[in-house]
């Protein structure tokens, strides 16, 4: 359990600026904790269900960060975006002042769910190739897809750059030119590249799952979410590779 501190520095562990910015947000009465005004900084608070607000916004006391967002096409999953703007963008200040990470990246051009925290061993958990965690592609294809290329992506194709060949864990055919794809590692390009290798193309790319975590219907592009501790669990059933 995490031992109190004071107001303080709580505001700056939670990402609201260094401790003297703190410390001036504090006496303007710009911050309330579980409902109330309070103006000294050196009051000391059980962080335990510690909800309060800064500037009007509310937040809750998280020792880490797990989020969600729902990645709208020409988002960089980069802090330094060459040619778009970066999903950090979307997230409040504090996120990013904490340094929460993307977990594994999409393609500029790729939409759907992509995971953030600042906590390494469950960014290392989701993202190493050896947990094999599954993730769902929508996969909106230029040509129809076929039993034949279905079958070739479920047994392994053979990509430039790549020692061995590539398998799908699953495929499914949801439509003539869509398909659900289930991939356990995260390599550049590499939906598109299994797709030519096939000689289909991708014409649209959208994550809708990771593990049994499915991008919910109401998060709207762009927009991001807490994980809750449901979320967290159809997470956590990952366990070590033998």
């Amino acid at each position: 359990m995490a031992k109190p501190l004071t107001l303080e520095k709580m505001l700056h562990v939670q990402g609201f600026g260094a401790r003297k910015l703190c410390r001036i947000l504090i006496h303007q009465g710009e911050v309330r904790v579980n409902g109330q005004v309070c103006d000294d900084p050196d009051a000391v608070f059980d962080l335990k269900d510690l909800h309060f607000t800064v500037a009007g916004a509310d937040w809750q006391y998280r020792e880490k960060s797990y989020l969600m967002l729902n990645k709208p096409a020409n988002y960089e999953c980069s802090h330094k975006p060459q040619h778009h703007p970066s999903v950090y963008s979307l997230l409040p200040h504090p996120l990013v002042a904490r340094d929460v990470q993307c977990i594994g990246r999409l393609d500029e051009d790729t939409t759907g769910l992509i995971l953030l925290s600042d906590d390494g061993q469950f960014i290392h958990r989701m993202s190493s190739p050896k947990w094999k965690v599954p993730k769902v592609y929508a996969v909106t294809t230029k040509h129809v897809v076929d039993d034949h290329q279905i079958n070739a992506l479920l047994q392994g194709v053979k990509l430039l750059d790549e020692e061995e060949t590539i398998a799908a864990m699953a495929c499914e055919r949801i439509a003539e030119r869509l398909i659900h794809l289930t991939l356990g590692e995260g390599k550049y390009h590499q939906v598109k590249r299994m797709l030519a290798a096939v000689s289909n193309r991708v014409e649209a790319l959208h994550r809708i799952s990771i593990g049994h975590l499915q991008l919910p219907d109401d998060l709207k592009l762009g927009e991001w979410r807490w994980l809750d501790a449901n979320m967290l669990a159809q997470l956590e059933w990952y366990k070590a590779p033998n």
